[in-house]
């Protein structure tokens, strides 16, 4: 039998650790496409079925949020005891199905029914995908990793705005799901072709990697006060990002003039690119800062969203298309900064059979809020500033959604407050 050389085995585990994490993270991307595909294509779908904003909001959010963050409590349950890589491309090809059937809907309420069916394929890819990374890559670099995993979210934004615009302006905003949906399909293979299930706790020794019961889980989230801040601190900060965000192709598109193909170039790379890179960098320097202080976990985005105020406040009152865009890119990178220290910090508050479900919770809290209420809540009141405001009702609705953000960034001031506690004992 030939002995590998321990430093030979070593760069063929990092090489192969980085590949699956480019595969989960693409994967991550089909997630973001097929889900922000329908923004950019909501005026022309609003156009042809005679739908108001506030059903717009019901669409792009809560009806999606409603069973994503539901089905994902007991997919993550099942994550915590069974093979993961065999959920994700299963949930995969499952919301990839249902994106592209998205595009043979001919009612509001058909098209209501596929977005559930992609919201309940996509409850099943981030929770164990984030179980899987923690076991891949050790505790000092997963804030870098879960970043690089997260900035899929943004890739999926730039992709779905960019590529959706276009398809949408040239073939039909129906052939655009169609287009987008169908290569997950064969993605879904891929994943199983390449990705093999990690050892369960591999970087956590002498804590317990056995099976743990929902209720064990709850009972030790408890006494972690900082996760629930810093879950609701999430939770308010993609309240902004979704329901500004979600309307962002229509506010450009009535305030400014934008054609379908124009908002979703322009949004594709300012959102896209600047998220991608925001989210990137706030893990990266969480894991650079965070060796002497765990708190910079949380100080992170504090700064970030305090930062983010002015640009983003200025983006949406601005009459300046040109400057209004290139405000906005670093204000995206700012806003952008809290996701990848967030998932990290809520990864190590826990044990290794606890990460999936933890991560279902996290984004149970901040889908339901952030997506869920975001969109609906910046429809209804873009719906009643109509009789005050008349064209900039949608402007004054946005303008009042990144007020109700600020209190996100109260919620990581007080998780930095117990979080060092809490890791404590967690360690014990």
């Amino acid at each position: 039998m030939t002995v590998v050389p321990k430093a030979d085995q070593d760069a063929k585990d990092h090489r192969y650790r980085w590949l699956v994490l480019v595969v989960l993270t693409i994967v991550y991307t089909f997630n973001f496409i097929d889900r922000q595909i329908l923004v950019i294509l909501q005026e022309p779908i609003k156009a042809e079925l005679g739908l108001s904003d506030a059903q717009l909001g019901v669409l792009t959010g809560f009806s999606f949020a409603l069973i994503y963050v539901c089905a994902g409590i007991p997919i993550a349950w099942l994550a915590d005891r069974s093979n993961r890589r065999n959920i994700i491309a299963g949930s995969l090809a499952l919301w990839s199905g249902m994106t592209a059937l998205s595009g043979m809907v001919g009612s509001y309420s058909q098209l209501v029914l596929a977005r559930l069916g992609v919201g309940l394929g996509e409850a099943g890819g981030s929770p164990p995908a984030h179980s899987m990374i923690s076991d891949y890559f050790p505790p000092e670099q997963r804030g870098t990793a879960l970043s690089f995993y997260t900035a899929g979210i943004y890739l999926g934004i730039l992709f779905g705005f960019a590529g959706g615009g276009y398809i949408a302006e040239t073939y039909g905003w129906r052939n655009a799901f169609f287009i987008v949906g169908i290569p997950g399909l064969f993605f879904a293979l891929i994943v199983l072709l390449l990705v093999r299930e990690p050892l369960r706790g591999r970087w956590d020794l002498g804590q317990n990697a056995t099976k743990s019961s929902l209720n064990e889980t709850m009972t030790t989230l408890k006494q972690r006060q900082a996760f629930w801040w810093i879950a609701f601190g999430c939770a308010m900060t993609s309240f902004v990002a979704y329901g500004n965000g979600n309307f962002y192709p229509s506010y450009l598109m009535r305030s400014h003039g934008f054609s379908v193909a124009e908002v979703g170039f322009a949004l594709g790379l300012v959102s896209g690119v600047a998220g991608a890179i925001g989210t990137f960098m706030g893990g990266f320097l969480a894991d650079r800062w965070g060796r002497k202080d765990k708190r910079w976990y949380v100080w992170i985005p504090i700064i970030g969203n305090c930062l983010a105020i002015v640009p983003m406040a200025y983006a949406i009152m601005s009459e300046n298309a040109t400057l209004l865009l290139l405000v906005l890119f670093p204000a995206n990178i700012l806003n952008s900064l809290y996701l990848g220290p967030s998932i990290a910090m809520c990864q190590s508050l826990v044990s290794p059979s606890m990460r999936a479900m933890a991560s279902a919770i996290l984004f149970f809290i901040l889908n339901m809020i952030g997506l869920g209420l975001g969109p609906v809540v910046v429809g209804l009141l873009s719906d009643s500033f109509a009789t005050v405001f008349g064209d900039n009702n949608l402007r004054y609705a946005m303008l009042c959604a990144l007020v109700l953000g600020l209190s996100g960034t109260a919620c990581f001031v007080m998780a930095a407050r117990s979080l060092l506690t809490d890791l404590n004992k967690q360690v014990a």
